[in-house]
């Protein structure tokens, strides 16, 4: 029996030795080893995360936090994150909550990578751990954030063949992994909107992801709070292959190296809101980070800070416009809210629920 995740060669050995697997349980699988075994944040690392470019996004999360707690009649609550990365967002977020005199009762880190959770105790040291949302308390309202969490979970992929939907699998070749069709027919899993799209087309489903809001949800219903959720994706349903593998700040093959590199897809914000609409809570508007940061007060916080250290000017204009720019990250990331019976509207977002 294996203690811990399966390395990258035995998870190759594992694909040649087995039936093929599904890009979900690959997905899972690869994943497991990549964060358990490194930091993959910053220059360093594979990839950065919006709260170590700037402290301005954390900063503002903070004060979303702090308003909808004052509308609320300020009670007592538990901050959690999903996914916390190094404890960054945490850390400014609650720095900048504090100025208002919005203290959580207790921090509260869904983390399972042992790396991440020593970085998120050297920043967060009152911080408790816990590897799944059901170990959350359940003794006062939760105000959740998950920023880029949900796009490392696990997708299912459907392909349309002549022979009609078949799950995408990954086998092992004499040149290497790579996705095939399976031989059982997947029709019933594909999305009824989607379902006469033409051979070749490609379509994701997240059972895990939804699972997970739902969890979210109705422990939101239940106990009161919020859930904010940060990601880079659209609102479905749509079709097309988002899996995607990133390496050293670099597009990579995501069949290449299992385990060695940083594997996500695009989240699917309608499937969120439709996995939370069950439980009764209010579901916001989705809209875009460039906007909502701007309707929360990020060009105020740049002109504060910028006045503070003059010298940074032109350092802190650029993490805003990394932030905002359509050209970055400002329209392919969104954000999307729910909120318990009873709270307030959340700031930032208007229109229609999703």
């Amino acid at each position: 029996m294996r203690n811990g995740p399966p390395t990258p060669e035995q998870l190759i050995k594992d694909i040649a030795a087995a039936r093929p697997m599904t890009v979900a349980d690959y997905m899972a699988a690869a994943n497991a080893h990549y964060y358990a075994t490194r930091d993959p944040l910053g220059t360093a690392g594979d990839f950065t995360t919006a709260p170590e470019i700037s402290q301005m996004f954390g900063e503002l999360i903070g004060v979303w936090i702090a308003d909808l707690w004052s509308r609320a009649g300020s009670p007592s609550f538990r901050y959690v994150e999903l996914g916390p990365g190094r404890g960054t967002l945490a850390a400014d977020a609650l720095r900048a909550a504090s100025r208002f005199g919005c203290v959580p009762a207790g921090i509260h880190l869904v983390e399972t990578s042992p790396t991440l959770r020593a970085a998120q105790s050297a920043r967060l040291p009152a911080a408790e751990h816990h590897d799944e949302v059901d170990a959350l308390p359940d003794d006062a309202p939760l105000v959740i954030v998950a920023n880029e969490f949900f796009d490392a979970l696990p997708i299912h992929q459907y392909v349309k063949t002549k022979s009609g939907w078949r799950e995408r699998m990954v086998e092992r070749s004499s040149d290497g992994l790579a996705p095939i069709a399976g031989d059982i027919p997947a029709d019933d899993a594909v999305p009824a909107g989607l379902s006469d799209r033409p051979d070749g087309t490609i379509v994701e489903t997240t059972p895990v992801s939804a699972a997970i809001m739902q969890r979210c949800a109705l422990r939101i219903a239940r106990q009161g709070g919020a859930m904010l959720v940060i990601d880079y994706g659209y609102s479905g349903p749509a079709a097309g292959d988002t899996l995607q593998a990133v390496k050293a700040h670099q597009f990579a093959n995501p069949f290449a190296e299992p385990g060695e590199v940083d594997l996500t897809a695009h989240v699917d914000f309608t499937t969120l809101a439709e996995a939370a609409r069950p439980a009764g809570v209010a579901i916001s508007s989705v809209v875009t980070q460039g906007e909502w940061l701007k309707r929360i007060g990020i060009d105020a916080r740049l002109a504060s800070l910028s006045n503070a250290a003059p010298e940074r000017a032109d350092d802190l204009k650029g993490q805003r416009d990394r932030l905002v720019g359509a050209d970055a990250m400002g329209k392919l990331f969104k954000l999307i809210a729910i909120t318990a019976p009873g709270w307030p509207a959340p700031a930032g977002f208007t229109g229609d629920a999703a």
